[in-house]
């Protein structure tokens, strides 16, 4: 399988597990480095940058931009090993959150 191949599947997997959510594909040429995707949920988002195994090679600057993304709300790398624990930090970190009510007594 190659990597766009995978981008695909994983794409589906996503929208299937955050109905709902846009999936925006970044442009490689704008910004070198930039992570492959991007998702939107609600008033969250997260970015993803999709390898085909664990061992494939990172580009310039990618560490740096997931990093400096993680931080801000929610990135990570994620290839076919990693994917499910991967998914389910998406999933956690893009669901809404509950409100909690301090009821004053």
């Amino acid at each position: 399988m190659t990597e766009n191949q995978y981008q695909a599947q994983l794409i589906k997997r996503i929208k299937s597990r955050l109905p709902g959510c846009q999936v925006l594909k970044n442009d490689p040429s704008y910004k070198q480095g930039m992570l492959d995707l991007t998702v939107l949920h609600g008033p969250r988002w997260a970015s993803l940058e999709v390898k085909i195994s664990p061992r494939s090679p990172r580009q310039p600057n990618q560490e740096y931009y997931v990093n400096q993304l993680d931080e801000m709300s929610f990135a990570a790398f994620i290839n076919p090993v990693n994917e499910e624990e991967v998914l389910d930090a998406l999933e956690e970190a893009l669901e809404p959150r509950e409100r909690s009510c301090v009821s004053e007594s």
